[in-house]
C-alpha cells in the first residue's frame, strides 16, 4: 500500500540500524505506538532477541558495512526496553558488531531507554562500552509523566528522575539526550523549562504518532486549527529568544538547516532519503516502528536476517518510496512551496486506509504553521536592525 514501485530510485545503503534487544516494556503507557496501535505485531515477538540472532545480526551489519564501504555507522539498541535484556547483553553485542565491522568503519551506538532500570552501575557499564544513552520522557516534571506507569499502575517518575540526574551529573559524556512526545493539552513553556532543568545536551520533540484513519489525540480532522504547531513554535521563541541556548533542539535547527537550503533531515522533515532498517527480536528485517500506527504488518518486509542479507531490504517497495524523495509525495505536496524542507512530514502520519501513503502529513497544517514561523524568525535575525 506504499503507492510506489521499487526500483525507481537508486537505493541508498543503510547507515542506522535499530535493533530489538527486548520486546516487551515494564511499563504500560497507554500511549504508546508499540503497543496500543494497529500493528500487534509484538505479541509474536521472542520477548529476548536469542544470542544466535544477535550474532546473526552483528554479521549481516558488518556485511552491509563492508559491501557499501561505510565510513560509519549506528547502531541503535531498543525495544521494548532495551535494558531489561541486561547491560552485558547490550556491551557485548556492540562489542561483537565493532569487531566484525571492515577496518575504518566506526561505529556509533547508542540505546533508547525510558530510564527506570538505570543505574550507576549500569551506567558504568554502558560508558565502557562506548554506549551513548537516550532518555524517553514526556516532561521534566512528575506532572507530565503521569501517564507513564509500570503494569502494576506505579509512577515512572521516581526512576526516570534519578536517571536523569545521574545522565546530567557524572555520566554526562554518555547522555545522548532527551526524546519528549509533543502533548498540546500541556503548557509549552512549563514543559520545555522543566526539561531544561534537567540539562540534557539536546532534546528532540516528536508529534505523537498518528494517521487520517487514526488522527492524533486533538487534532481537529478539517484543519481548522494547529496545536501542535501552536505548542511547538511557542517552545521554539523560547529556545530561539534565549540568550544563551542551553540544549540543542534538533527539530528546530534541522528545520532551520533546511530552510537555509542545507541538506538536513529528520523523520519528520526533509527529503533525504531514509537509510535505517529494524531488526526485530526474531531476526525479521522490517522498516522504521512508526508504521505500526497505520496497520497490521505495515513494517513488514517478509525478510529475515537467517536468509536474507540487508541489501535485500533496499529493493522493498516501502522503503524505495521512503528514498524517492519528491516522486513519494502527494500532488498537494508536490504543489507546496515548503515540499523541499517538510519532506511531506513522517512517511506514517501520511497514511489514509484505502489510499495509502500518497497523502500530505496528517500534520500538514500544524507543520506549515511552525516552519512559517520559524522562517519569519530567522528572516528577521537576518536583517540588520
Amino acid at each position: 500500500m506504499t503507492g510506489f514501485a521499487a526500483g525507481a530510485v537508486r537505493p541508498v545503503p543503510f547507515d542506522q540500524f535499530v535493533v530489538k534487544i527486548h520486546s516487551r516494556c515494564n511499563l504500560a503507557c497507554r500511549y504508546c505506538y508499540m503497543y496500543f496501535a494497529a500493528d500487534g505485531g509484538w505479541r509474536r515477538q521472542p520477548v529476548t532477541a536469542a544470542p544466535r540472532v544477535l550474532e546473526r545480526a552483528a554479521s549481516r551489519i558488518a556485511e552491509h558495512a563492508a559491501a557499501h564501504r561505510l565510513p560509519e555507522i549506528s547502531v541503535v539498541l531498543h525495544g521494548g526496553e532495551p535494558l531489561l535484556a541486561g547491560t552485558a547483553t547490550l556491551a557485548g553485542f556492540v562489542a561483537r558488531v565493532r569487531e566484525l565491522v571492515p577496518e575504518g568503519c566506526t561505529v556509533r551506538a547508542g540505546v533508547q531507554t525510558n530510564g527506570t532500570l538505570l543505574t550507576g552501575e549500569r551506567l558504568r557499564e554502558l560508558a565502557r562500552a562506548g554506549i551513548a544513552v537516550g532518555l524517553s520522557l514526556d516532561g521534566g516534571l512528575a506532572e507530565h509523566n503521569a501517564r507513564r506507569t509500570d503494569h502494576a499502575g506505579r509512577p515512572a517518575w521516581p526512576g526516570i528522575r534519578r536517571a536523569a540526574a545521574l545522565l546530567a551529573g557524572p555520566y554526562r559524556h554518555v547522555y545522548g539526550g532527551v526524546l519528549c512526545v509533543v502533548d498540546p493539552a500541556t503548557d509549552p513553556e512549563r514543559v520545555y523549562t522543566s526539561l531544561l532543568g534537567l540539562d540534557p545536551p539536546a532534546v528532540n520533540f516528536l508529534l505523537p504518532h498518528g494517521t487520517w484513519t487514526t488522527p492524533p489525540p486533538g487534532l481537529p480532522a478539517d484543519g481548522t486549527a494547529t496545536p501542535y504547531g501552536d505548542w511547538l513554535t511557542a517552545v521554539f521563541d523560547l529556545w530561539w529568544d534565549a540568550g544563551r541556548r542551553r540544549t540543542r533542539v534538533r527539530l528546530f535547527q534541522e528545520a532551520i538547516a533546511l530552510l537555509l537550503g542545507a541538506p538536513a533531515a529528520t523523520e519528520a522533515l526533509g527529503l533525504r532519503p531514509v537509510s535505517a532498517v529494524v531488526i526485530e527480536t526474531d531476526g525479521a528485517i522490517e522498516q522504521l516502528d512508526a508504521l505500526k500506527t497505520a496497520y497490521e504488518g505495515a513494517a513488514a518486509t517478509g525478510l529475515d536476517i537467517h536468509r536474507h542479507p540487508l541489501d535485500a531490504a533496499l529493493a522493498h517497495p516501502g522503503i524505495a518510496a521512503r528514498q524517492a524523495g519528491r516522486a513519494a509525495l502527494s500532488a498537494t505536496c508536490l504543489a507546496c512551496p515548503l515540499a523541499e524542507v517538510c519532506g511531506g512530514g513522517n512517511y506514517a502520519h501520511r497514511y489514509r486506509a484505502g489510499e495509502g501513503f500518497r497523502n500530505p502529513s496528517v500534520y500538514c497544517a500544524d507543520l506549515r504553521r511552525l516552519l512559517h514561523h520559524i522562517a519569519r524568525r530567522v528572516a528577521a535575525a537576518a536583517v540588520p536592525a
